[in-house]
């Protein structure tokens, strides 16, 4: 099978594909998911940095060029962003509730309940209380923001309060390498593209997704019911199966 690079959230870390990078192994794939700077096991001194450098060094590490390369939210972003820097180093791509550099404001529609947490947040890191943040942002991320506070519970809840609080405690890493927005550029994606987005997301990601798959001439979208921003954490059965789908119809993918 194709390697698969595998990048986290910005509310987790490698850990995230605790559950979908056994099966996506068992299916024949090397599966290699790395903590970015400030995430999960990293240490570093606090310097300007490159975030796709980081990646390619990885990738050559590893042997993981080319590969497919899934990633979800942040990761997503740095999967775009890779995919257009190093096109011969990514076979597709799998974005799963993607950030997008340069997506116009003006059309990041806000959710009521999105905002009265967006207040608590504030509130809570103002006072300093970053376990109030964590399970605020748990909620926010994993439940979905007008779903029940716990509707995800169990093993999956704890791995991302774990990871989130362990991100909110990390130290400064310094300033990442700013680069030309990719929204401009989507039509340059010579690739197959995968966007998954889950039921319950934000607003505004569901509605990126929606323009991200008419935007890529060669993107097809998905929807995970049940689900909202981290799919991989409480649908990795899902997950698992439309990733390796997904593969299963690339041509000559090495």
């Amino acid at each position: 099978g194709v390697p698969i690079l595998a990048l986290h959230p910005g509310v987790g870390d490698r850990r995230a594909w605790n559950w979908c990078a056994p099966a996506w192994a068992a299916a024949g794939h090397r599966v290699v998911a790395y903590d970015r700077r400030g995430f999960g096991s990293t240490e570093s001194e606090e310097e300007s940095y490159d975030e796709l450098a980081d990646l390619a060094a990885v990738a050559v590490a590893t042997g993981s060029r080319p590969a497919v390369v899934v990633g979800n939210s942040q990761g997503g972003r740095i999967a775009i962003d890779y995919a257009l820097q190093r096109p011969a180093d990514v076979i597709a791509l799998v974005l799963i509730s993607p950030a997008a550099s340069g997506y116009p404001r003006d059309r990041r529609a806000t959710m009521s309940a999105e905002t009265e947490l967006d207040e608590l947040i504030e509130a809570a890191e103002a006072a300093g209380d970053l376990d109030q943040v964590n399970e605020l942002e748990v909620h926010y991320w994993l439940d979905g923001v007008d779903q029940p506070v716990g509707r995800v519970a169990g093993d999956a809840r704890q791995l991302m309060m774990e990871m989130n609080l362990r991100a909110l405690r990390a130290a400064p890493v310094g300033p990442a390498r700013e680069r030309p927005p990719a929204w401009p550029r989507l039509a340059e994606l010579a690739l197959p593209v995968l966007v998954v987005c889950g039921e319950y997301d934000l607003d505004r990601y569901r509605r990126l997704c929606d323009e991200l798959v008419a935007a890529v001439p060669s993107a097809r979208g998905a929807t995970i019911a049940g689900s909202a921003h981290c799919p991989q954490l409480d649908q990795p059965g899902v997950v698992d199966e439309i990733v390796l789908d997904f593969i299963a119809t690339l041509d000559n993918p090495r």
